[in-house]
């Protein structure tokens, strides 16, 4: 798997950190031109609509009429604009049409508009144009970076524009995905979240009402060296996640030998229950060791050392078919892990803060490492311990972990997630194929050759046209055997007939460096299980051909 060739890639995340950062300075530059325009109108940095007694009641249609007539100047242009290129502004239609770029003339002025209704008094929020403007500036970002798709990078400077507005990059996130990509995932998950919210609120009538790790009052300090270790945390906890399933498939395998089932399953116990000798912490599910390790019970050599033997146990356990999920048994192994390496950094004297706050981050970036799941193993620790600072933290070890997964070829532990990747990763590479991979050679003759030579090559290859392409290999039509047949039974030609006589020179065809997708619509035009190959439009050099069925077999990767 190249570094480069599916859209979960380093080089994707990377690109990302640029995009998010000019993101937020649009949205702040925005904010300065409105509070400009206060100071300008009001004299006054309040808000709007405190702002706007600086001015006497009289006045107040008129300022705010007088906005919108401006406003609809600016918007009048820029629809203009829209109209004579036929060019879509709005960021979402950009991301879902996948087009190339968002078109910086009508955004500015449709920017211009917004200003103006909105430094007026317009009962409209602000964070349209700026998500817009976000979107632009993605889209310029986007020359800079051929690897990527500019919609894409258009995707990433949307969320981060909308997360800059309401400092909420998780909803931003799924916000983007769930309507400019159309993820109908996310439309079945609304019944889900409807039944899950009906089971909590019965847990919490019948008693059940605390978070379920005491995390909530502590407070997580973002500074350089607590993202540091953060960061350490998800680079380690991915490579743990990657050695667990490992373990894991290496200890299935060993015990798949055994045919009886009772007899595997007892071997597995009773090497657990060698490992419980020497601490019984290993047992269970592990959840009452969370929070022991939360209330600081453990010194490091103990992290060290139960996280040795819980990842030993869990691999037994699982390995041998023991009936049962990875979920605790994967959050203790965080919960070990981030304390471990948190208090390794205080003996490196590195300021990490509260050490037990890392046992959240190691639990999400474990989960997220074995389950491939990242957001959800987000959004489980942190409804776990109902402790919204650690969402900076959680996001970026859950990332990371799952990312060095990922990068090592792992499959997640829910093969139905390696499914999906698969799929996803079969309809990346068809959306970037080029029409050049899936060639095949074509018959092909000299115009000067006989029909009787095209019903040869035909009945040898089995194809119902013969390509003609003169001696330096240029693309001049082809001919119908159904044609030939027909007219040497009417005798209106002989086998001895050159094929340039029944050659049709306006015959569809397509270019090589042209998508799957142009493929795809080339073939939805025409009734034909083949099309010829040319080089360019311009020098028009035949260089085979692509069949329906090879994009058909090719789509079925991921359909």
């Amino acid at each position: 798997m190249s570094g480069s060739k599916h859209a979960l890639n380093w080089t994707t995340l990377l690109i990302a950190i640029p995009v998010g950062f000019v993101a937020s300075l649009v949205t702040l530059a925005f904010r300065g031109v409105i509070d400009l325009i206060n100071r300008l109108l009001f004299n006054s940095d309040s808000e709007i609509t405190v702002a706007m007694h600086a001015w006497p009641w009289i006045f107040w249609p008129l300022l705010v009429g007088a906005g919108g007539v401006l406003a609809g100047f600016f918007l009048r242009y820029a629809v203009a604009i829209e109209k004579q290129e036929t060019v879509k502004t709005d960021y979402l239609e950009v991301i879902n049409a996948r087009l190339d770029a968002v078109p910086t003339k009508t955004s500015l002025f449709r920017a211009l508009s917004s200003i103006a209704s909105i430094g007026s008094g317009a009962s409209i929020g602000k964070e349209g144009p700026m998500v817009q403007l976000s979107a632009l500036s993605g889209s310029l970002l986007g020359r800079w970076f051929p690897q990527m798709r500019n919609s894409d990078i258009v995707a990433m400077a949307a969320a981060a524009g909308l997360s800059s507005v309401y400092h909420a990059p998780l909803a931003s996130a799924i916000f983007v995905a769930e309507i400019a990509f159309g993820i109908s995932a996310l439309q079945r998950l609304i019944p889900l979240i409807v039944a899950s919210a009906v089971a909590v609120m019965t847990m919490w009538s019948l008693g059940f009402r605390s978070a379920l790790y005491p995390l909530s009052e502590a407070l997580f300090q973002m500074d350089i060296s607590s993202l540091l270790m953060t960061m350490v945390i998800g680079l380690v906890a991915g490579l743990a996640g990657w050695l667990l399933i490992k373990l894991i498939a290496r200890s299935k395998a060993q015990f798949g030998r055994i045919k009886s089932l009772p007899a595997r399953l007892g071997l597995g116990g009773l090497a657990v229950g060698f490992l419980a000798l020497i601490s019984t912490d290993i047992l269970g599910n592990g959840y009452e060791v969370i929070v022991k390790i939360i209330d600081g019970h453990y010194v490091l050599a103990g992290l060290v050392g139960l996280l040795v033997l819980k990842t030993l146990a869990t691999t037994l356990s699982v390995g041998s078919n023991a009936v049962g999920g990875l979920f605790t048994p994967s959050l203790l192994i965080g919960a070990l892990l981030g304390v471990a390496l948190a208090q390794m950094g205080v003996v490196l004297h590195l300021p990490v803060g509260n050490t037990l706050l890392y046992a959240a981050i190691g639990m999400a970036a474990v989960l997220a490492a074995v389950s491939q799941a990242p957001l959800m193993a987000m959004l489980m620790v942190l409804e776990m311990t109902l402790n919204s600072s650690l969402l900076f933290p959680i996001m970026i070890a859950s990332v990371l972990a799952s990312m060095v997964v990922y990068r090592l070829q792992s499959a997640s532990t829910y093969p139905v997630v390696s499914n999906h990747f698969s799929r996803s990763e079969a309809k990346f590479d068809f959306d970037n194929m080029r029409v050049n991979q899936l060639i095949i050679p074509g018959a092909a003759l000299q115009p000067e050759e006989s029909v009787g030579q095209a019903l040869a090559v035909s009945s040898l290859k089995r194809e119902r046209y013969v390509y003609v392409i003169n001696s330096a290999g240029q693309f001049l039509g082809v001919v119908s055997i159904h044609d030939i047949s027909r007219k040497v039974l009417s005798q209106e030609i002989t086998l001895d007939s050159p094929v340039s006589s029944v050659m049709d020179d306006n015959f569809p065809c397509i270019y090589q460096n042209q998508s799957m997708r142009e493929g795809w619509e080339a073939f939805a035009r025409v009734t034909l299980e083949r099309l010829p190959v040319l080089n360019n439009p311009q020098e028009r050099r035949f260089m085979g051909a692509l069949t329906k069925t090879s994009l058909i077999q090719k789509a079925q990767e991921f359909l």
